[in-house]
C-alpha cells in the first residue's frame, strides 16, 4: 500500500487513543530521552505526526520545526501552529548543519531507505549536534506477539500490515548510523510494560511507567520493545 496514503487514513483517527494510557506514555518516554539534548536547541523532528512530540518539545527547544509524508497527519501538525513540511525521510528539505538535534520516533521501523533518512539527519545537524532515532527491538516480547497475532486494524479497510515495517536488534540499528555519526547512548523502552491495557489502571499505570523508565538505563534495554540511539555529529 501507498505509504502516504496508509498514514493518510491513519491520521483520521490517530490521536485518539495517543492522549492518556499506554500511548501517552510512549510520547512522554520518547520525549525523556532527548529533552536533556533540546533544551534550548533548534530540534528538527522527521515524522512528527500530528504534532504531539512537537508539542513537549517546543517549551524546552528554542526552535521546532517537523516533516511527514502525510498531509492529513500535517494538517493537524500545523492546527498546532507549527512550522511542518510534507517530505520524504530520506529526503529533508533543509540546508546542512541548519539544527542542533534531529529526532524520529516510530517513523524509521516503516522507512525501506532506513540508512538514507539516518543519513539526512546527519547531514542537516551542525557539527557537535545530535541525532536520535527509534527502532523496534528483534529481540523483544513484543516482536514475538507481533509475529503471533492478527492483524490490528488502522482504519477503515487498512490494517497494520499494509505498511512496511522492519525489526532491528541493537547491531544493526547502529548499523544505520553514517560515518559523521558517533553513537553516544542507548535507551529501552517498554521493558516492564507486559500489556498495553495495563497503563489505563489509576496505580499499576505510574508503577509500570516508573519501573520502565528505570529498567531502560540499564542492561536490560537490550530486551525493550523500541530502542532509542541517541548518535553525536563528529
Amino acid at each position: 500500500m501507498d505509504p502516504r496514503d496508509y498514514y493518510d487514513r491513519m491520521s483520521e483517527g490517530y490521536e485518539r487513543e495517543r492522549h492518556r494510557g499506554y500511548h501517552r506514555y510512549l510520547d512522554d518516554a520518547e520525549v525523556g530521552c532527548v529533552a536533556d539534548l533540546a533544551r534550548g536547541a533548534a530540534v528538527l523532528e522527521v515524522g512528527c505526526g500530528t504534532g504531539l512530540i512537537l508539542e513537549r518539545l517546543a517549551p524546552i527547544a528554542s526552535r521546532v520545526a517537523g516533516v511527514d509524508l502525510s498531509e492529513g497527519m500535517l494538517s493537524r501538525a500545523r492546527a498546532r501552529g507549527f512550522a511542518v513540511e510534507q517530505a520524504d525521510a530520506a529526503r529533508l528539505p533543509y540546508p546542512d548543519a541548519s539544527f542542533d538535534l534531529a529526532v524520529c520516533f516510530k517513523v524509521i521501523p516503516h522507512v525501506p531507505a532506513a540508512r538514507e533518512a539516518v543519513a539526512e539527519m546527519a547531514r542537516v545537524v551542525r557539527p557537535g549536534g545530535a541525532v536520535a532515532f527509534e527502532v523496534y527491538n528483534r529481540a523483544s516480547l513484543r516482536r514475538l506477539v507481533k509475529r503471533l497475532k492478527s492483524p490490528t486494524a488502522i482504519a477503515a479497510g487498512v490494517d497494520d500490515t499494509d505498511v512496511y515495517t522492519r525489526y532491528d536488534s541493537l547491531a544493526s540499528a547502529a548499523g544505520l548510523l553514517p560515518p559523521s555519526l558517533r553513537l553516544e547512548r542507548v535507551h529501552g523502552i517498554r521493558i516492564a510494560i507486559p500489556a498495553a491495557a495495563l497503563m489505563r489502571l489509576p496505580i499499576v499505570g505510574p508503577a509500570l511507567a516508573w519501573q520502565d523508565r528505570l529498567l531502560g538505563r540499564t542492561p536490560l534495554r537490550r530486551l525493550a520493545g523500541f530502542l532509542v540511539l541517541v548518535a553525536r555529529r563528529r
